[in-house]
């Protein structure tokens, strides 16, 4: 699997490593579609249900920054095609299994192709666009994520009614060995990549010498806890809007229309990031405006004062997730310019991951204790409030030093 790519034309391959985010993404989506066929079929409870959907998580929260370490290493290409044919391996085992203890190890599993085929696709794409794109490219792959899962949530359910559970873990098996087939006859070798971004050459250096790099400089500290920051509270506000709808008489096929448009409309602003800044904007201003949105569109979407207005409520949520997508578009395209050098990118990546996956574990857990602890979801936007203040901080912090670095 090391063998030179197909040629195609200029930017081709960029494409294609964003397909292959996506198929990827669409295993950590699956999974909320599947829980009642799951509790049906395997017995699974709810404690095994939330562990089954933050397991996949415990790879990055582990081993973020040790993936970019190996994906440099390594070689990016080699990585991506790796995590993608761990991710077709362990999915479809999982459409065999027949107990959840299986499951629960083969999710383990899945999120560490998650990671081994997400970290090295930034720096992969920017290896293959020209040099004027790679913001507006980041800014796409920034959108490959809430793309994924909002198929999953609609797909998924439609895939398990008609086929079951099992045949939806296997559809998604069979859509990373094909992105994996994609990559590599479309994505050029490692080591024989056009150097599309005017990369200049530098040499080699160990991994001790890139984990110092990466761990000693700020950049990929300030990237990193920001993204944590952001990602607790999306992942703690989408994922209980499932239940906050259901409670409002929104349950069935149309609250997970709702949810997954939810999810969706996260990609408007990823994409939006990467045009934006491409036209010059920057970048704290956008961050400013995705954690503002983000804090208003919370409080409209679970504050006592909106609980008549349901159609007020979901414009929140819609808010929250929309214009909130600036803030990892952003992140994902600062990511070569807060890495301390060229053989870093992937590294910071690796550690900006790893801090949102601890945010997506810490998040949901301190929203659902809160809302036992008053009794509703009415003091959800105290939380989310919470990281948007730390989020705009760093965010300012993060245009100092861009602007010293100038």
């Amino acid at each position: 699997m090391s063998q030179p790519a197909v040629a195609r034309p200029a930017g081709a391959a960029a494409w294609i490593v964003l397909a292959a985010g996506v198929s990827a993404a669409l295993h950590v989506g699956k999974l909320p579609p599947a829980i009642g066929a799951l509790q049906a079929s395997l017995g699974i409870t709810l404690v095994q249900a939330g562990f089954l959907l933050s397991l996949v998580q415990l790879a990055a929260v582990l081993l973020g920054i040790v993936a970019g370490l190996t994906a440099e290493g390594l070689g990016l290409r080699r990585c991506l095609l790796g995590g993608l044919a761990v991710l077709s391996l362990a999915g479809a085992a999982g459409g065999f299994a027949h107990g959840p203890g299986a499951l629960l190890a083969l999710r383990a599993v899945e999120g560490l192709g998650f990671l081994m085929a997400t970290v090295p696709a930034p720096s992969l794409i920017r290896r293959n666009v020209p040099l004027q794109s790679v913001t507006r490219m980041l800014g796409f792959w920034g959108a490959f994520m809430p793309f994924g899962t909002a198929l999953a949530l609609l797909a998924g359910p439609l895939v398990i009614a008609a086929a079951g559970w099992p045949t939806w873990w296997w559809g998604t098996a069979a859509a990373s060995a094909l992105m994996a087939l994609a990559v590599w006859l479309g994505v050029p070798a490692d080591g024989a990549a056009p150097a599309m971004a005017s990369v200049a050459s530098a040499p080699a250096a160990g991994w001790r010498q890139r984990l110092a790099q990466t761990l000693g400089a700020g950049g990929p500290w300030l990237g990193a806890l920001t993204f944590g920051f952001y990602s607790a509270q999306w992942l703690a506000v989408v994922g209980f809007l499932p239940t906050l709808y259901t409670q409002a008489g929104w349950g069935g096929a149309r609250g997970a229309v709702l949810t997954a448009l939810v999810a969706a409309v996260n990609m408007s602003g990823n994409i939006a990031a990467g045009r934006l800044l491409h036209r010059g904007v920057r970048p704290q201003a956008l961050l400013w405006t995705g954690f503002g949105a983000m804090a208003l569109g919370a409080w409209l979407a679970f504050s006592g004062a909106t609980a008549e207005l349901p159609a007020l409520r979901y414009a929140g949520a819609l808010l929250f997730s929309s214009v909130g997508g600036l803030i990892p578009g952003t992140l994902f395209a600062l990511a070569p310019t807060l890495a301390p050098g060229e053989r870093t990118i992937a590294t910071t990546v690796g550690w900006m991951q790893q801090w949102s996956a601890l945010g997506q574990l810490a998040g949901p857990p301190v929203v659902a204790w809160l809302a036992s602890h008053v009794g509703g979801w009415q003091w959800t936007w105290a939380v989310t409030a919470g990281c948007c203040v730390a989020g705009a901080l760093l965010a300012g912090r993060i245009a100092r030093r861009l602007s010293a670095d100038v």
